[in-house]
């Protein structure tokens, strides 16, 4: 590896906007963040599953009489 070109890696402090903070590594010391896995609805058991497809498949079968 070259020597000079490449970024200084070292530890980093992570602040979630709900309070938690987080050690990692990182080339920057500190950074903020808006949701992290214990406040974002994936995580958290909050989101709701949508069906996205609105039932294509049975509109289908059902126009054309198929089982």
């Amino acid at each position: 590896m070259k020597e000079g070109i490449h970024p200084n890696y070292g530890p980093a402090k992570i602040t979630c906007a709900c309070g938690a903070v987080f050690e990692t590594g990182s080339t920057k010391k500190e950074m903020r963040v808006e949701s992290c896995s214990n406040c974002h609805p994936f995580f958290t058991g909050r989101q709701k599953m949508l069906d996205n497809a609105g039932g294509r498949v049975d509109k289908f079968k059902k126009r054309f009489g198929m089982k």
